[in-house]
Protein backbone atom coordinates (compact mmCIF):
# COMPACT_ATOMS: atom_id res chain seq x y z
CA UNK A 1 0.00 0.00 0.00
CA UNK A 2 1.20 3.48 -0.82
CA UNK A 3 1.18 6.66 1.20
CA UNK A 4 0.10 10.09 0.03
CA UNK A 5 1.84 13.16 1.42
CA UNK A 6 -0.57 16.09 1.08
CA UNK A 7 1.24 19.43 1.00
CA UNK A 8 -0.90 22.52 1.44
CA UNK A 9 0.72 25.31 -0.58
CA UNK A 10 -1.78 28.01 0.34
CA UNK A 11 -0.29 31.23 1.81
CA UNK A 12 -2.98 31.02 4.51
CA UNK A 13 -2.74 27.26 5.01
CA UNK A 14 -4.03 27.00 8.62
CA UNK A 15 -7.40 28.59 7.70
CA UNK A 16 -7.55 27.92 3.99
CA UNK A 17 -10.08 26.20 1.80
CA UNK A 18 -7.17 24.10 0.57
CA UNK A 19 -7.00 22.63 4.08
CA UNK A 20 -10.71 21.81 3.93
CA UNK A 21 -10.27 20.09 0.57
CA UNK A 22 -7.27 18.14 1.86
CA UNK A 23 -9.14 16.98 4.97
CA UNK A 24 -12.06 15.86 2.83
CA UNK A 25 -9.70 14.03 0.47
CA UNK A 26 -8.14 12.20 3.41
CA UNK A 27 -11.56 10.98 4.56
CA UNK A 28 -12.39 9.38 1.20
CA UNK A 29 -8.93 8.14 0.17
CA UNK A 30 -8.25 4.39 0.43
CA UNK A 31 -4.52 4.97 0.96
CA UNK A 32 -2.74 6.27 4.05
CA UNK A 33 -2.47 10.06 3.94
CA UNK A 34 -0.37 12.62 5.79
CA UNK A 35 -1.25 16.32 5.78
CA UNK A 36 1.48 18.97 6.01
CA UNK A 37 1.12 22.73 5.51
CA UNK A 38 3.94 24.65 3.87
CA UNK A 39 5.73 27.18 6.08
CA UNK A 40 8.82 29.31 5.55
CA UNK A 41 10.86 27.02 7.77
CA UNK A 42 9.81 23.43 6.97
CA UNK A 43 10.99 23.06 3.36
CA UNK A 44 13.82 20.65 4.14
CA UNK A 45 11.60 18.68 6.50
CA UNK A 46 9.06 18.18 3.69
CA UNK A 47 11.78 17.21 1.22
CA UNK A 48 12.82 14.44 3.61
CA UNK A 49 9.20 13.41 4.25
CA UNK A 50 8.76 12.77 0.53
CA UNK A 51 11.13 9.81 0.89
CA UNK A 52 8.39 7.97 2.78
CA UNK A 53 5.61 8.70 0.28
CA UNK A 54 4.58 6.92 -2.90
CA UNK A 55 2.63 10.02 -3.96
CA UNK A 56 2.65 13.74 -3.24
CA UNK A 57 -0.55 15.75 -3.61
CA UNK A 58 -0.03 19.49 -3.86
CA UNK A 59 -3.17 21.27 -2.66
CA UNK A 60 -3.31 25.00 -3.35
CA UNK A 61 -5.40 27.91 -4.70
CA UNK A 62 -4.84 29.72 -7.96
CA UNK A 63 -2.93 32.98 -7.49
CA UNK A 64 -2.70 35.48 -10.38
CA UNK A 65 -3.17 32.65 -12.91
CA UNK A 66 -0.28 30.67 -11.41
CA UNK A 67 0.93 28.86 -8.32
CA UNK A 68 1.28 30.74 -5.00
CA UNK A 69 4.75 32.05 -4.19
CA UNK A 70 4.74 29.83 -1.10
CA UNK A 71 4.63 26.76 -3.32
CA UNK A 72 7.03 28.24 -5.86
CA UNK A 73 9.66 28.80 -3.16
CA UNK A 74 9.25 25.23 -1.95
CA UNK A 75 9.71 23.85 -5.47
CA UNK A 76 13.00 25.76 -5.68
CA UNK A 77 14.15 24.09 -2.47
CA UNK A 78 12.93 20.69 -3.68
CA UNK A 79 14.82 21.09 -6.94
CA UNK A 80 18.07 21.50 -5.01
CA UNK A 81 17.24 18.87 -2.37
CA UNK A 82 15.35 16.01 -4.04
CA UNK A 83 14.31 12.89 -2.12
CA UNK A 84 16.17 9.66 -2.76
CA UNK A 85 13.25 8.36 -4.79
CA UNK A 86 10.75 10.29 -6.89
CA UNK A 87 7.12 10.01 -5.72
CA UNK A 88 4.33 10.66 -8.20
CA UNK A 89 3.12 14.27 -8.08
CA UNK A 90 -0.60 15.06 -8.34
CA UNK A 91 -2.49 18.35 -8.01
CA UNK A 92 -5.67 19.51 -6.26
CA UNK A 93 -6.26 23.15 -7.18
CA UNK A 94 -9.15 25.56 -6.65
CA UNK A 95 -9.88 29.00 -8.06
CA UNK A 96 -12.44 31.76 -7.63
CA UNK A 97 -13.45 31.67 -11.28
CA UNK A 98 -16.46 29.66 -12.38
CA UNK A 99 -14.48 27.85 -15.07
CA UNK A 100 -12.12 25.07 -13.88
CA UNK A 101 -9.91 25.57 -16.95
CA UNK A 102 -8.72 28.84 -15.40
CA UNK A 103 -6.45 26.57 -13.33
CA UNK A 104 -4.68 25.16 -16.40
CA UNK A 105 -1.59 27.39 -16.37
CA UNK A 106 -0.87 26.65 -12.71
CA UNK A 107 -1.25 22.91 -13.35
CA UNK A 108 1.14 23.17 -16.29
CA UNK A 109 3.67 24.92 -14.03
CA UNK A 110 3.67 21.95 -11.64
CA UNK A 111 3.74 19.50 -14.53
CA UNK A 112 6.73 21.31 -16.02
CA UNK A 113 8.57 21.10 -12.69
CA UNK A 114 7.80 17.38 -12.47
CA UNK A 115 9.03 16.70 -16.00
CA UNK A 116 12.25 18.66 -15.61
CA UNK A 117 13.07 16.94 -12.32
CA UNK A 118 12.11 13.37 -13.23
CA UNK A 119 9.00 13.07 -11.09
CA UNK A 120 6.11 11.02 -12.50
CA UNK A 121 3.03 13.23 -12.93
CA UNK A 122 -0.25 11.74 -11.82
CA UNK A 123 -3.80 13.07 -11.61
CA UNK A 124 -5.40 16.50 -11.29
CA UNK A 125 -8.59 17.83 -9.74
CA UNK A 126 -9.44 21.37 -10.86
CA UNK A 127 -12.17 23.05 -8.81
CA UNK A 128 -13.91 26.16 -10.08
CA UNK A 129 -16.20 28.65 -8.29
CA UNK A 130 -13.90 29.07 -5.30
CA UNK A 131 -14.88 28.69 -1.69
CA UNK A 132 -18.52 29.43 -2.52
CA UNK A 133 -19.14 25.88 -3.71
CA UNK A 134 -18.48 24.49 -0.24
CA UNK A 135 -21.45 26.36 1.20
CA UNK A 136 -23.98 25.38 -1.48
CA UNK A 137 -25.92 22.21 -2.37
CA UNK A 138 -23.30 21.72 -5.11
CA UNK A 139 -20.66 20.71 -2.54
CA UNK A 140 -21.61 17.11 -3.33
CA UNK A 141 -19.97 17.59 -6.72
CA UNK A 142 -16.72 18.34 -4.91
CA UNK A 143 -17.10 15.16 -2.89
CA UNK A 144 -17.49 13.09 -6.04
CA UNK A 145 -14.49 14.80 -7.58
CA UNK A 146 -12.36 14.06 -4.52
CA UNK A 147 -13.39 10.41 -4.59
CA UNK A 148 -12.44 10.17 -8.28
CA UNK A 149 -9.09 11.80 -7.55
CA UNK A 150 -8.35 9.46 -4.63
CA UNK A 151 -9.21 6.39 -6.71
CA UNK A 152 -7.08 7.62 -9.60
CA UNK A 153 -4.05 8.20 -7.37
CA UNK A 154 -4.52 4.90 -5.55
CA UNK A 155 -4.79 3.12 -8.90
CA UNK A 156 -1.73 4.83 -10.36
CA UNK A 157 -3.77 6.45 -13.12
CA UNK A 158 -3.33 9.81 -14.80
CA UNK A 159 -6.75 11.47 -14.81
CA UNK A 160 -7.91 15.07 -15.12
CA UNK A 161 -11.11 15.87 -13.19
CA UNK A 162 -13.04 19.15 -13.24
CA UNK A 163 -15.68 20.41 -10.81
CA UNK A 164 -17.67 23.64 -10.69
CA UNK A 165 -21.13 24.92 -9.89
CA UNK A 166 -23.48 24.30 -12.85
CA UNK A 167 -24.62 27.92 -13.09
CA UNK A 168 -24.80 30.49 -15.91
CA UNK A 169 -21.91 32.93 -15.63
CA UNK A 170 -24.15 35.94 -15.01
CA UNK A 171 -25.86 34.19 -12.10
CA UNK A 172 -22.49 33.21 -10.60
CA UNK A 173 -21.10 36.75 -10.93
CA UNK A 174 -24.18 38.26 -9.29
CA UNK A 175 -24.12 35.73 -6.44
CA UNK A 176 -20.37 36.07 -5.89
CA UNK A 177 -20.72 39.85 -5.75
CA UNK A 178 -23.27 39.54 -2.96
CA UNK A 179 -21.04 37.03 -1.17
CA UNK A 180 -18.00 39.30 -1.16
CA UNK A 181 -20.01 42.36 -0.15
CA UNK A 182 -21.32 40.39 2.82
CA UNK A 183 -17.84 39.08 3.61
CA UNK A 184 -16.42 42.61 3.52
CA UNK A 185 -19.19 43.94 5.75
CA UNK A 186 -18.42 41.29 8.38
CA UNK A 187 -14.81 42.48 8.34
CA UNK A 188 -15.55 46.22 8.34
CA UNK A 189 -14.80 46.78 4.64
CA UNK A 190 -17.30 48.56 2.37
CA UNK A 191 -18.05 47.78 -1.26
CA UNK A 192 -16.53 51.14 -2.25
CA UNK A 193 -13.29 50.22 -0.49
CA UNK A 194 -13.15 46.86 -2.25
CA UNK A 195 -13.52 48.60 -5.62
CA UNK A 196 -10.37 50.68 -5.19
CA UNK A 197 -6.69 49.78 -4.98
CA UNK A 198 -6.44 52.01 -1.91
CA UNK A 199 -7.44 49.01 0.20
CA UNK A 200 -4.15 47.37 -0.79
CA UNK A 201 -2.27 50.29 0.82
CA UNK A 202 -4.11 49.68 4.08
CA UNK A 203 -2.99 46.07 4.13
CA UNK A 204 0.71 46.79 3.58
Amino acid sequence: MGKILMINGSPRAPRSNSKRYAEWFARVCPLETEYRPLTKTNHMELCRAMDEASDVLFVFPLYADGIPVTLLNFLKTLEDNPPSHRPTISVLINCGFLEPHQNDIAVQMVKLFAGKNDYPFGSVLKIGSGEAILSTPFRGLVGRGLKKLSRAIAGGRCQVIEVTMPLPKRVFIRASGRYWESYGKRNGVTKAQMETLAIEDQLL
